[in-house]
């Protein structure tokens, strides 16, 4: 008895010795605003290896392969301000460091604030920006793509955000329409959408299979706020004059409630071009009930009205008689400017989220989401009199120096003249000339009214976790989507008429023929009335293994869609326009994989791949949605392959990551509306009445079967050189380029349908932002909370838009069939060749300062944008109103084109100013 006591206790004595004499290193990080711990901060031994971070108490521990002696200990985390610890440890003794405080970083706040709503999405399908998707990344190139690049509407990989999916609790927002997310729907909001999880490229997600630009998921669930309030004034000159936001959270409260409000409005006359006015207001509520320990309800609330005015892209001619500012869209009524396109979107968002905690391991997440609302988009429309627009080609001096029997340089002189001194719309004549309808008993020569767009949509969708041990994470999602959009023309203001001919005025055709001649008036439907029913049943499946040499996942995807257009008017040039057409259905499918090896705690190779199928977005499915049922011809599902491979080196001093990248779409669709001069080949399909010699249309033109390849490499570097300076440093070369002749063909209420021709753009550059993209800047963090940054951005690479139909055989074919006469192929080469908006560079500087007061935190930020007013263009598009090769050379041979490119050009300087106080 007393030989085992005594071994007993010697072991206890052995393994208390044991642990006496072991080196360790722990500690816990706190917030130092609300004490709270903070999970996920970074810890680094400086000049080592060794690195951890914080669980969810904010405690972590090294205890192996320790230094002995002076060491520093640095904590830091994406959106803090990070701190260096000078530490001793001594071999067989423990250092513990307890609540080290992490401030949270000011340039944070400014980035989430500062970035413009109309910077994230634009009416121009080559402005597509994915700016929102960036917006919460902790990797330095993503940040300077979002906040650095985005006034120059920069594509990561050259791809829009359709690639990209954006949610918000788990519930996808992107539009069934074009794919894409329309950010206005919670748009100045940006105080409740701070919590966001984003995975990038193919990485995985816990939420979708998501594309391959990544899932951003926007977390707005109640008890998930930090309690306390903030108040913020902005004011800009970029797209609104001035904003004010307050909201409120009461963290979690006895009895398992907790809830977050927010309201906020922007405002402003105009923005940096001129007549763009701007009017939104923003309301968010969120309220959670925690039922018990497993369970919990929130159901959030989104309504952010809002009206903008629009600005029109422009040709040189009009940019070199005005200058970048200069907007044809408005003109003076009783002494206001007067916008005639205004987008206003009012769709708000209710969402009922159940959470579940079934074990310590497993959860399931269960919403219901449902939006509804309108989005309207206004234009002129003039059945009885002239172009209202003040930019019109026939208005231009170019248009008198174009003359067939010689220069009018008289006439050329006046319009330029005229142009100079107004150049605006014209409000007293179109009133003028309906006053003068009325009288004699016509109907309106003038209309405004909105392309409507009223949408519903019940989303549902179940998203499982489960952890099945340490090292293997199991995600499942399963979703359906029941969407009905009605779509017609609004009439919004007779602008002085009694009433408004709903018939085409340009060929007479009827666009109710079930109703010939109606004679309509405000509130009252015009032009077209179709509804578009569409529905989404998809899944997705997806394991994730970690290891400590490794980390992989596996993830595959089945999606089923189905569209159907219900025609509720007749178009009497179309007898398929009345009625349901065709019920599309297409089926998606994609797998993805990926690994991370880690060679050592510093260095890691990051490889992911995948491939997927998907449906076309119903912008691209239907010809000419608002007039007929055609689909487009030989539709089928788009096909994406993608692959990247990055090298990441992170240390205590220099984080840095190196990416190859390949993406390669296939059997994509593009639809264009313009109207075309030239169209010296036209031979129609099933319409034998129309002559092959028509020449002038307005034209629907379909590309079909598009494959393109992006191809490039990103480098983002950043720094902490000492204490309070970091540099950074970014790069993006890519190559954007179609990559096969696809099928084209144009349809017209004049001759139906033409043949099928071949579009050779075969290494033209897809146009969106520039394929080169660079940034060079610093930061300087002082420790009394005040801050300076500046960013030198340079630009390559950015082309225009081309026109498929100028590459077609109609370019160079003449009436007869035959080539042209006078045809010279070297011309022509210059003719087509596709414009590149040559380099630029645009500087940025932002800055901050915080101040604690009691219990209270101030905090200014400030920031200027092109510095040094650098004039650039960001997008354009070639017109396709020349469409063959007499007319297109006729054009460019003018003293100035009549129908040049027209183009975006980018801001010049402008700044923005924020101030908060928070509580």
């Amino acid at each position: 008895m007393k030989k085992s006591l005594i071994v007993f206790l010697f072991v206890i004595f052995s393994a208390f010795t044991i642990h006496a004499q072991q080196t360790i290193v722990t500690g816990s990080v706190t917030e130092s605003i609300s004490q709270e711990p903070i999970a996920d901060v970074t810890v680094v031994i400086e000049g080592t290896d060794l690195i951890t971070q914080t669980d969810e108490l904010g405690a972590f521990e090294f205890t192996s392969n320790l230094p002995l002696g002076e060491q520093i200990l640095r904590i830091s985390k994406d959106g803090y301000s990070f701190k260096r610890f000078p530490i001793v440890i001594n071999e067989g003794q423990t250092v513990n460091i307890q609540d080290m405080a992490l401030l949270k970083d000011s340039a944070a706040d400014l980035f989430t604030i500062s970035l413009s709503d109309d910077e994230l999405n634009d009416d121009g399908a080559g402005l597509d920006n994915i700016s929102g998707l960036l917006q919460s990344s902790q990797d330095v190139f993503q940040r300077t793509a979002a906040f650095e690049f985005s006034s120059s509407f920069f594509r990561v990989r050259g791809l829009d955000s359709e690639n990209g999916s954006v949610l918000i609790n788990g519930i996808e927002m992107n539009k069934m329409f074009d794919g894409r997310p329309q950010w206005s729907d919670w748009g100045g909001l940006n105080d409740v959408l701070r919590n966001q999880e984003l995975t990038t490229g193919l990485q995985p997600s816990s939420y979708n299979f998501g594309g391959i630009l990544g899932t951003t998921n926007m977390n707005v669930r109640a008890s998930q706020y930090r309690e306390g309030g903030r108040i913020t004034y902005s004011s800009s000159n970029r797209s609104y004059r001035n904003r004010i936001m307050a909201s409120y959270s009461s963290g979690l409260l006895d009895g398992g409630w907790a809830y977050t409000i927010m309201a906020g409005r922007r405002w402003g006359d105009e923005g940096y071009q001129d007549g763009t006015l701007y009017d939104a207001n923003s309301f968010f509520a969120s309220v959670e009930k925690k039922l018990g320990e497993k369970h919990s309800l929130n159901f959030t609330s989104i309504y952010t009205p809002n009206r903008r005015g629009k600005s029109s892209p422009n040709t040189q001619e009009v940019y070199d008689l005005k200058d970048i500012r200069y907007n044809e869209y408005w003109g003076w009524l009783d002494g206001e400017k007067r916008n005639s396109r205004i987008k206003e979107v009012v769709e708000p968002i209710l969402m009922l989220n159940h959470y579940w905690d079934i074990s310590s391991k497993t959860s399931l997440n269960t919403n219901v989401g449902y939006q509804f609302g309108k989005i309207g988009n206004s234009r002129l429309d003039f059945a009885g009199g002239g172009n209202p627009s003040p930019a019109y080609y026939q208005d231009l001096p170019s248009y008198f120096l174009a003359d067939d029997d010689g220069p009018d340089y008289e006439g050329a002189y006046l319009a330029e003249q005229e142009f100079i001194n107004d150049g605006q719309i014209d409000w007293e004549r179109i009133l003028d000339a309906n006053v003068t309808n009325n009288a004699a008993g016509l109907p309106g020569a003038y209309v405004l009214y909105e392309d409507r767009t009223d949408d519903t949509q019940l989303t549902l969708n179940s998203i499982l976790n489960t952890e099945i041990n340490e090292n293997i994470l199991i995600n499942a999602a399963f979703t359906y989507k029941d969407f009905k959009s009605e779509n017609f023309g609004n009439i919004i203001d007779l602008l002085g008429s009694t009433g408004y001919l709903n018939v085409d005025n340009f060929d007479g055709f009827q666009f109710d023929a079930r109703n010939p001649d109606r004679i309509v008036g405000e509130g009252d439907k015009f032009r077209y009335n179709y509804e578009i029913d569409a529905s989404v049943i998809s899944g997705y499946a997806q394991a994730q293994f970690k290891y400590s040499k490794v980390d992989f996942y596996a993830s595959a995807s089945l999606t089923s869609t189905s569209y159907q257009r219900n025609g509720l008017w007749e178009h009497s040039a179309f007898a398929n326009s009345y009625g349901k057409g065709e019920k599309l259905t297409f089926t998606g499918v994609g797998a993805k994989g990926g690994l991370t090896y880690k060679i050592t705690g510093k260095h890691l190779i990051d490889v992911n791949g995948g491939y997927l199928t998907k449906a076309p977005t119903l912008r691209n499915s239907y010809s000419n949605v608002r007039e007929n049922n055609d689909v487009v011809s030989n539709i089928t599902e788009e096909k994406i392959a993608s692959v990247d491979v990055s090298y990441i080196y992170r240390s205590p001093i220099v984080k840095a990551k190196l990416t190859g990248y390949y993406t390669k779409i296939q059997d994509a669709n593009e639809i264009a509306f313009y109207f075309a001069d030239g169209l010296a080949n036209i031979n129609t399909v099933g319409n034998e009445s129309v002559s092959i010699n028509q020449t002038t249309a307005f034209v629907q033109e379909v590309l079909q079967g598009v494959d393109k390849k992006h191809i490039g490499a990103e480098l983002g570097l950043e720094a902490q050189v000492t204490p309070t300076i970091k540099l950074k440093g970014v790069a993006s070369i890519g190559q954007y380029t179609y990559d096969n002749n696809p099928d084209l063909y144009l349809t017209s209420s004049i001759f139906g349908r033409t043949n099928t021709y071949t579009a050779n753009i075969k290494d033209y550059k897809v146009s969106g932002g520039p394929q080169q993209a660079y940034s060079v800047g610093f930061e300087y963090r002082d420790p009394d909370y005040w801050w300076f940054g500046a960013t030198a951005n340079f630009f390559d690479n950015a082309y225009v838009d081309i026109s498929p139909l100028t590459r077609t055989e109609n370019f160079y074919l003449d009436r007869d069939g035959l080539p042209i006469n006078n045809y010279d192929p070297e011309i022509a080469r210059d003719l087509l060749k596709q414009e590149d908006f040559g380099d630029y560079m645009v500087v940025n500087l932002t800055g901050g300062k915080s101040w604690k007061i009691g219990d209270y935190y101030v905090g200014l930020f400030a920031s200027i944008n092109n510095l040094l007013d650098e004039i650039y263009k960001t997008g354009g598009f070639e017109q396709g109103r020349n469409a063959n090769y007499n007319e297109l050379l006729a054009d460019n041979s003018n003293p100035k084109r009549v129908f040049g490119p027209k183009y975006w050009y980018g801001r010049g300087t402008t700044y923005f100013l924020n101030v908060n106080f928070r509580f």
